[in-house]
C-alpha cells in the first residue's frame, strides 16, 4: 500500500489522492511460476504535488524502481493542435 511520496528525501505522507500523480508498474519478480516464469505484479508509488512538478517514478529491468528528474523536452500537449 503506498502510504508515503516516492521521493525518499520528501517522503511527504499520502492523505487525499487529489495532489499528486500515481505511478503504476507491472514488474516481474525473481520468483517462477509453476510454469516456469517469472511472477508478475502491480506495484503503485506516489509522488506528491510538489515532486510531481519536477520529478517521475521509473521502472528500468537493470537498476528497478527509482525517482528521477523529469526528462527536458515537449510536454505531452505541446505539438497538439485543436480544431
Amino acid at each position: 500500500m503506498v502510504d508515503s511520496c516516492a521521493n525518499p528525501r520528501c517522503s511527504k505522507p499520502l492523505h487525499y489522492l487529489r495532489d499528486g500523480r500515481i505511478f503504476i508498474f507491472d514488474v516481474a519478480s525473481a520468483r517462477l511460476g509453476p510454469d516456469g516464469r517469472p511472477v508478475r505484479h502491480v506495484e503503485h508509488y506516489w509522488l506528491c504535488g510538489t515532486c510531481a512538478t519536477s520529478m517521475v517514478v521509473d521502472c528500468c529491468p537493470e537498476a528497478g524502481i527509482s525517482v528521477q528528474a523529469k526528462p527536458v523536452g515537449r510536454s505531452v500537449t505541446q505539438g497538439m493542435s485543436v480544431a
